[in-house]
């Protein structure tokens, strides 16, 4: 029988079938082998094949994972050599980013959107808690907006404390599958009980020591909605490695880049040192914003990778 993978623990699953059946599951030795380099080798929003394990009661065995459409991947953690699957088969990616309290780095931002780009995610950055903005809101929606305004990301701004502001949000996720990521403390538990109060989604506070919220969701989880649509919440992420891409293609996955790379001199250009870089050029007269240009320098040099 076939089912979706709604809530990954480690080691145990749950999958819902076709027909509404929820099991718990779990993979089979012959299946951890093969994909024994992700520290997850199911993930939410997997496709599978189950097959219903005669020694325990409602209990299943995973015994295939369908080919993936696409999916949010990321390095574990700084220690690890292994890598997480966030989510997969995603309609849209939401990275909840703020500017204090915690603040989301840019170049947090720019390896998660380098991300979306490498496996065929459209991204969503949602700036919250702007009601804390006061009289600086137009200056950084400004700045924001100049930033990103080539990166091929929608950017949505608002306050999970504030239902009317993120109605614009709701109206981009209906009757689709959704990933929910960002920092502890962003407060992307509070904007999925604003999102659907039915949820009832567990919120937690910020730490004072640290400046970043305390880890309220443990394990990544997908809500479905009666009117179908798909909200897959994951644990808070403190740093987002890049994995899987090599440095030449790098630059393939900042849009802002392609439109210029082809006028290189050198069709193996690196966009660092060249002579005729159009890359570089444009660095110069404005037309690639400098902040994200770093951003490529520091993930092509392996630098601060999690921040």
């Amino acid at each position: 029988m076939e089912a979706t993978i709604t809530k990954s623990t480690g080691s145990w699953y749950l999958a819902r079938t076709d027909d509404g059946v929820v099991w718990q599951a779990r993979t089979r030795g012959k299946l951890r082998l093969q994909v024994s380099d992700t520290s997850n080798p199911v993930a939410v929003g997997d496709r599978v094949l189950l097959m219903e394990d005669v020694n325990y009661e409602n209990t299943a065995i995973i015994k295939e994972i369908f080919p993936r459409e696409n999916y949010v991947i990321r390095k574990a953690n700084k220690l690890s050599s292994k890598r997480q699957i966030l989510a997969t088969n995603l309609d849209a990616a939401v990275l909840v980013a703020s500017m204090f309290a915690p603040r989301t780095s840019l170049g947090f931002i720019d390896r998660f959107l380098l991300g979306c780009q490498a496996y065929h995610v459209p991204a969503i950055l949602f700036m919250n808690k702007v009601d804390m903005l006061g009289n600086n809101i137009d200056q950084v929606q400004s700045e924001i907006g100049r930033i990103y305004k080539n990166a091929q990301v929608e950017i949505m701004y608002g306050s999970a404390l504030d239902s009317n502001s993120i109605q614009e949000l709701l109206n981009r996720i209906h009757i689709k599958r959704i990933l929910l990521a960002g920092h502890s403390g962003v407060g992307k538990s509070t904007l999925l009980n604003a999102l659907y109060p039915e949820f009832d989604a567990k919120v937690g506070s910020i730490s004072e020591t640290h400046s970043k919220g305390k880890h309220t969701t443990t394990f990544a989880e997908m809500f479905t909605t009666e009117d179908g649509t798909q909200l897959i919440d994951t644990p808070g992420i403190r740093d987002f490695g890049v994995v899987d891409i090599e440095a030449i293609e790098i630059p393939q996955y900042f849009p802002e880049f392609r439109k210029f790379m082809n006028k290189c001199k050198f069709s193996n250009c690196t966009h660092t040192h060249e002579p005729n870089c159009a890359v570089l050029e444009n660095v110069s007269n404005g037309n690639i914003p400098e902040e994200r240009y770093y951003s490529y320098q520091s993930i092509l040099n392996n630098e601060d990778i999690y921040k």
